[in-house]
């Protein structure tokens, strides 16, 4: 095990995201444009609420997830690196005669993720900084977003009070242990918001949508053919992305897998038919 891995899994540790998209959504239209073409209830949004979100196609399948984080004058975007571009576009293709501008700020801010057992007990100093109650791992934890400059000094803070640094497979390790999906790996674009099970993502009472219709009519049907699920395997090798099998009786494809050092055998996370 890493001390990466066990910082998350124990302790605290801090992740660099810097490879993340931040996107600024200004213009007074932005809550209107958002709610519109987001899953999630976005008008009743306050000064700083998050939220977790698909963007859907008219078919209903997911085009991409983001975080929003409601501040004073904008909503700040946050997405999967390899999101980035696509969000922006997505978004851009629904401004129409909307009050929005969307500002890609990736490249001059930073962001941190402190994840693990203890890191909401870590105590930093005040600063020039923004913190979200988000993480990538699933577990307990907060996400801070700074300039380029202040980054070197918040992560020193974050050592000096005991945080270890985790790597890209050690968080990716524990997201899998904790059955949270990855746009991209777990989600894809043919995927309906039902067959992930992240129903977080989801407001049944906003009103009309992009994907809306679609999504009323599974609810309406009541089930989906196939749904995301965390599984434990006696294996001792993951097996490969794509790779079929039977779990209880039911078909079951691979989406993303790893060996847990601290259950001693594989999870995996797989699209399981139902009954």
């Amino acid at each position: 095990m890493s001390e990466g891995y066990d910082a998350l899994t124990q302790g605290t540790a801090w992740l660099d995201l810097d490879s993340r998209g931040r996107i600024l959504a200004r213009g007074r239209d932005r809550a209107r444009l958002l709610h519109n073409i987001t899953s999630n209830e976005v008008k009743k949004m306050n000064l700083g609420d998050t939220c977790y979100a698909f963007l859907l196609n008219p078919q209903g399948r997911i085009q991409a997830d983001l975080h929003l984080l409601c501040l004073a004058d904008h909503f700040l975007i946050d997405t999967d690196p390899g999101l980035r571009e696509k969000v922006q576009q997505h978004i851009r293709r629904y401004i129409i005669a909307d009050q929005v501008e969307l500002e890609d700020v990736s490249a001059q801010t930073s962001s941190i993720g402190v994840e693990g057992p203890t890191a909401e007990k870590l105590t930093l100093a005040a600063g020039d900084y923004t913190i979200a109650p988000l993480t990538v791992t699933g577990q307990p934890g907060y996400r801070i977003y700074c300039s380029k400059d202040s980054k070197a000094a918040l992560i020193a803070q974050l050592e000096s009070l005991g945080a270890k640094e985790a790597t890209e497979e050690d968080a990716r390790v524990v997201r899998i242990e904790n059955g949270k999906p990855l746009y991209g790996e777990d989600i894809r674009d043919t995927t309906l918001p039902q067959e992930t099970q992240q129903m977080q993502a989801i407001s049944f009472n906003k009103g009309c949508y992009l994907g809306q219709e679609i999504v009323e009519r599974i609810r309406a049907q009541g089930r989906v053919n196939k749904r995301l699920e965390r599984l434990e395997l006696e294996y001792t090798q993951p097996p490969a992305t794509g790779t079929k099998l039977q779990v209880n009786g039911r078909e079951a494809e691979i989406t993303s897998s790893v060996y847990s050092p601290h259950l001693g055998k594989v999870v995996a996370l797989a699209y399981v038919r139902t009954a």
